[in-house]
């Protein structure tokens, strides 16, 4: 009975990585526009840097630093300012789906916030459930990357413009926000 709580539970946990609004959200919702495989592919991207920090979390925990951080934060956001101009610069659309792969695997790779997610959340999870929660937590995460760009592609078609500036700001005020965080991280 405990397995099927864990993996329930994890499905939780990984919507709650996925779902909430962000770089990889925002990306996703631009390449849908183009097909719901080039967002599903930026989400499988993020999807595989979870996976390599779940694999990380699980072996090294207690040896992973919170001061590394700090480095992330100003890689992390200068990669999304960077990305953020590019959704702006734009005309049409010329990555491909390893391309949005790519492009979510990077972005997750040096986002702070997964990255803290993992160490905050991530780390207390295995720490406190079965292994049977990362079945779900994947569950979760591939539930949420073929719904969400399949609902963005369906309704972007007629609002390319306006999921395109919310891309644009999202990745903004994300970059901003990060490279704020890391300064202030510095100062501390």
């Amino acid at each position: 009975m405990n397995i099927f709580y864990d993996y329930a539970l994890g499905i939780i946990m990984g919507l709650s990585i996925a779902a909430p609004p962000g770089p990889i959200n925002a990306m996703m919702a631009h390449e849908s526009v183009k097909s719901s495989f080039h967002g599903t592919a930026v989400g499988a991207g993020a999807m595989t840097a979870d996976f390599i920090f779940f694999w990380v979390s699980l072996f090294f925990k207690s040896l992973i630093p919170q001061s590394i951080l700090v480095i992330f934060y100003f890689i992390g956001g200068a990669y999304m300012l960077y990305l953020a101009y590019g959704v702006l610069k734009i005309k049409g659309f010329k990555t491909t789906i390893k391309g949005s792969y790519i492009k979510g695997l990077t972005t997750a790779l040096v986002n702070p916030y997964q990255i803290s997610w993992w160490i905050a959340f991530g780390i207390p999870m295995l720490q406190q459930f079965s292994i049977f929660i990362a079945p779900g937590f994947f569950t979760g995460i591939i539930i949420w990357i073929f719904l969400f760009p399949k609902l963005i592609n369906k309704i972007g078609e007629n609002y390319v413009v306006a999921v395109k500036m919310f891309s644009f700001v999202v990745l903004l005020a994300f970059g901003i926000y990060i490279l704020y965080q890391g300064i202030h991280a510095i100062k501390i």
